[in-house]
């Protein structure tokens, strides 16, 4: 998992997430969660330096963890569901969340979050209480927000989702950026956000992978062998 944390990490940059050192990592654990350190670049960061938190807020070993912890932590205690969580500076989301806007429902994508839009949180510094009481507002029922005037951050089950999460969103961010060149977008009403977001709970999976009630998000082509 300390492996994987890293790889995620280093994925920042390459998917143009983040630069330097800004942004975090984390997974939970079954008595806490992992978490990356303070100010370690992550082409240098090593597993010994992943930091070991529970859910009480208390680390262990002589590592730093990220200024954020707070958010991670309150992030798992919100949301039992959640097995992973990363907050990084993109962009586009962060030129959003400058300007206090969330993303609404000018793509029904945005359904990728959890909801029918995706909240910007009230500001707070950064490290602070206050900025994950914002977080935790702000999510609501949705596994990821923009934090006004700093950034993002996304859940989700495994890293894998989580950092999809958070790609996803900033992809978002450079559409609604770019529709608003030429005006207000055009804003899904509410009742088809809400057969969108029924259709997600099977979007993605195979027939065999539907629980029990679920039917297809589309209209299935017809199997002849």
């Amino acid at each position: 998992m300390r492996r994987e944390i890293i790889e995620t990490a280093r994925a920042f940059t390459r998917l143009g997430l983040t630069k330097g050192t800004s942004g975090n990592v984390s997974a939970r654990t079954s008595s806490g969660f992992l978490l990356t350190p303070s100010g370690t670049p992550y082409e240098v960061l090593s597993e010994d330096r992943i930091v070991a938190l529970d859910l009480e807020g208390c680390y262990r070993g002589d590592i730093l963890p990220s200024s954020e912890w707070r958010m991670h932590l309150d992030f798992y205690l919100a949301k039992p569901a959640c097995g992973a969580v990363v907050h990084c500076h993109s962009p586009r989301a962060t030129a959003l969340a400058c300007h206090r806007k969330g993303i609404p429902a000018f793509h029904y994508m945005v359904a990728l979050a959890g909801g029918d839009r995706i909240e910007c949180a009230d500001y707070a510094s950064f490290g602070t209480r206050a900025l994950s009481d914002a977080m935790i507002a702000a999510l609501g029922d949705r596994n990821a927000c923009l934090l006004a005037n700093h950034g993002q951050i996304a859940g989700g089950p495994t890293l894998q989702k989580a950092l999809a999460v958070a790609e996803g969103i900033e992809d978002l961010a450079d559409q609604y950026l770019s529709a608003l060149a030429l005006g207000e977008p055009v804003i899904l009403d509410a009742a088809e956000m809400a057969d969108i977001l029924r259709k997600f709970k099977s979007y993605g999976k195979q027939t065999n992978e539907f629980e029990e009630g679920q039917s297809a998000a589309f209209e299935l082509p017809k199997r002849v062998g």
